[in-house]
């Protein structure tokens, strides 16, 4: 039986301890090797793939306005359920996923989505047993307004409803309606504010 290392052996094993470094040579030679091993090919084709189902297709098939600036890793689901306005701005790592029948999302003109703003319209029922992956699916549509600005890891739930000139704060969770230029933040996310006040 193994006895617990004391707090002195494991800051003594940490400190004669050091990261190697590798030199150029030694670096150009593991990269070399890496483009020789087929699983890295492999990996390049489920990346593509995914790329494909998850950007590239959706893209064709969801209603998108003039002048949206959509970044490349953006990810859809149910594009046929995604309509966004003129003049969006998606962010790096956003999911905008649709519900596949009543989860439609509609955005107005305007958007400005930050990175990693999550967007859903459908969601896992959780009182009908288990394991929660065969439970049933509940969509419901959610209405984005005009001018609407989402901070950075924002989360957008089904049936939510965020009014022309809002303001939902970075990490915020959006659960119900947000009234006209309210700026809401928190989990669930509550007015703390208004634009253009005085």
């Amino acid at each position: 039986m193994l006895a617990n290392p004391t707090l002195e052996t494991l800051e003594a094993s940490a400190a004669s301890h050091s990261k190697k470094t590798l030199t150029k040579s030694q670096r150009g030679f593991r990269c070399f090797l890496s483009a020789l091993d087929p699983r890295a090919w492999l990996h390049l084709l489920k990346l593509v793939n995914y790329y494909n189902y998850t950007h590239v297709t959706p893209k064709r098939a969801m209603q998108i306005g003039r002048n949206a600036a959509i970044s490349p890793t953006v990810s859809f689901a149910n594009a046929h359920n995604i309509f966004i306005g003129n003049n969006a701005h998606l962010g790096a790592g956003c999911s905008i996923w649709a519900g596949s029948a009543h989860g439609t999302i509609r955005t107005g003109d305007n958007l400005l989505l930050g990175p990693g703003v999550v967007i859903t319209a459908s969601n896992y029922r959780f009182n009908d047993g288990h394991p929660v992956t065969q439970q049933l699916m509940e969509d419901r549509p959610i209405h984005i307004g005009e001018d609407v600005w989402i901070g950075a890891n924002a989360t957008i739930l089904p049936g939510a409803q965020i009014e022309d000139g809002a303001i939902i704060a970075a990490g915020a969770v959006v659960t119900g309606k947000v009234e006209k230029d309210q700026i809401v933040a928190g989990v669930p996310a509550k007015r703390i504010g208004d634009r253009f006040q005085d």
